[in-house]
C-alpha cells in the first residue's frame, strides 16, 4: 500500500476488550495525540481510560470481558454480535491504521475478518498473546493477519522470530512508566523491615479468581497468624468492593480493605510480603521489590487443556521475565492451606527464599532496559509510521 499523504487528521481506529487493554489504549491515544501534527480522529471500542482520551466506544467494553471456556460459551452469542459490528465499523469507514489491544480471542478474529475485507488497511497487534507460554502456534496464525506486533515484554521479539510470528517491536512494559509510584522512599523501605510486617493479600481482580482463591487465602492467613503478627492490607477496585467483603467475612483475620489507588501504591510501597493471584500483579510486586507467594486456580476442563499446551516451567509472569523461578507459584491441586502458609512465612522472614527473590527483582531495571522514553510514545512511533506509510509493498 503506498504511503498516505496527510492532510486530514490520521484515523486511528482501536479495539481493546478489558481493563489493562483500556489503560493501554488510552495511553497510547495521548501519544499519539502529542505526536501527530495533523491530529487525530479516534473510534472504536474501549472504557473509561479511552474515553478520557477521546474514544466515543461503539458498545460497552465490558461485553467483551469473559474468562473461562464456560463463561465464553455462556456470552457466546451477544461476543459474536459484537464481533461483526467492529469489523462492519471498520470497513464503513476505512481507517489509516487498525489497532487490536490484548484480548487476543476476539482481537485477532477482527483483525482477520478485516484482512479479508480490505487488505490495504494496516494492522496493529498491542500485547502478544502468551505464545512462550502455551499454543506457540497463534505466533505464525497472526503472520498473515498483523503487519506489526508491540511487545510489552523484552524476550518476545526474539520468540517471535523463532516461531514465524508477524514483525515485533519491543516498546516496554506499562507499569516502567509508574516506577516512581511503585518504589519505596526511605522512610517507606524502613517500615518493610519494622514489625508487624505490612503483607498485601491480592486474590486477584476478576469474580472467579476472587472466588477460586479466597477461601485458601483466608485460612492459610488464619494458620500464619498463629505464630507471625501481621498487618493485612488487601487493595482492590471499588466495583469488586462487595464481592471481596463477602469473601472475607468467614476469615478468622481479616485484611483492611483500600480501594483507592493511591492507598494501594501506598501499601505496595511499604509491604514486607505479598499473597496474590498469578497475573500481572506479580510483575507489579517485583518492580515494587516485594517478594511474594504466587497461586492460581482454574476450572478442571481448562486445567486438564492448559497441562497439554503449557510450555517452560512456570506460568509466573516475574519468574519469566527475570528468566528464573524466584517466585513459588502453588498451582491447582500443589495449593493447600498449609502449604500456602509456610511459604508465606519463609518470604517473610529472612531466608534464602526471600533473598533470591529479591536479587532476582533487582535485575528488571537492566533485563527491562528501562530508558527515559516512555513505553506509550515508543508505541505511538510505530503506529505512526505504519499509519502514514501503509502495508509494506510485499504484504499487500
Amino acid at each position: 500500500m503506498a504511503a498516505i499523504d496527510m492532510v486530514r487528521p490520521l484515523k486511528a481506529f482501536l479495539v481493546a476488550g478489558e481493563e489493562s487493554g483500556d489503560q493501554l489504549g488510552g495511553a497510547l491515544m495521548e501519544a499519539l495525540a502529542a505526536r501527530a501534527p495533523e491530529g487525530v480522529a479516534f473510534s472504536g471500542v474501549g472504557g473509561a481510560r479511552m474515553g478520557r482520551a477521546g474514544l466515543e466506544s461503539l458498545f460497552p467494553m465490558e461485553d467483551l470481558t469473559a474468562i473461562g471456556v464456560a463463561a465464553v460459551l455462556a456470552r457466546l452469542p451477544r461476543i459474536l454480535r459484537r464481533l461483526k459490528q467492529t469489523v462492519d465499523a471498520v470497513l464503513a469507514d476505512p481507517p489509516d491504521v487498525l489497532v487490536l489491544i490484548d484480548a487476543p480471542d476476539f482481537t485477532h478474529r477482527v483483525a482477520a475478518r478485516v484482512r479479508a475485507a480490505n487488505p490495504n488497511i494496516p494492522i496493529v497487534k498491542y500485547v502478544s498473546p502468551t505464545v512462550w507460554v502455551w499454543r506457540s502456534g497463534r505466533a505464525a496464525a497472526m503472520r498473515p493477519y498483523v503487519d506489526h506486533l508491540l511487545a510489552l515484554l523484552p524476550f518476545e521479539p526474539q520468540v517471535h522470530r523463532a516461531l514465524g510470528g508477524p514483525p515485533t517491536t519491543y516498546v516496554g512494559h506499562p507499569l516502567l512508566e509508574r516506577l516512581g509510584e511503585l518504589r519505596p522512599s526511605a522512610e517507606e523501605a524502613a517500615r518493610r523491615d519494622a514489625q508487624p510486617p505490612l503483607v498485601l493479600v491480592l486474590p486477584g481482580s476478576r469474580r472467579r479468581e476472587i472466588t477460586r482463591l479466597g477461601a485458601d487465602f483466608g485460612w492459610a492467613l488464619a494458620r500464619l497468624a498463629k505464630t507471625q503478627a501481621m498487618d493485612l492490607v488487601l487493595p482492590t477496585l471499588p466495583r469488586l468492593k462487595g464481592l471481596i467483603e463477602e469473601t472475607i467475612a468467614p476469615w478468622p483475620v481479616k485484611p483492611r480493605i483500600v480501594v483507592g489507588e493511591a492507598e494501594k501504591l501506598a501499601a505496595f510501597r511499604s509491604a514486607r510480603a505479598a499473597l496474590a493471584a498469578s497475573g500481572t500483579v506479580t510483575l507489579e510486586l517485583a518492580l515494587s521489590g516485594v517478594p511474594m507467594v504466587a497461586a492460581y486456580r482454574i476450572g478442571w476442563l481448562e486445567a486438564q487443556v492448559g497441562r497439554r499446551l503449557l510450555q517452560g516451567t512456570s506460568v509466573i509472569l516475574a519468574n519469566r521475565v527475570i528468566g528464573e523461578d524466584v517466585v513459588p507459584e502453588l498451582l491447582q491441586e500443589f495449593l493447600t492451606v498449609p502449604v500456602l502458609a509456610d511459604a508465606l512465612a519463609r518470604i517473610i522472614a529472612d531466608t534464602p527464599l526471600r533473598a533470591r527473590q529479591l536479587a532476582g527483582f533487582a535485575r528488571l531495571d537492566d533485563i527491562f532496559a528501562i530508558g527515559t522514553e516512555h513505553p506509550s510514545v515508543k508505541a505511538a512511533r510505530v503506529v505512526l509510521k505504519l499509519a502514514r506509510e501503509g502495508r509494506p509493498a510485499a504484504a499487500s
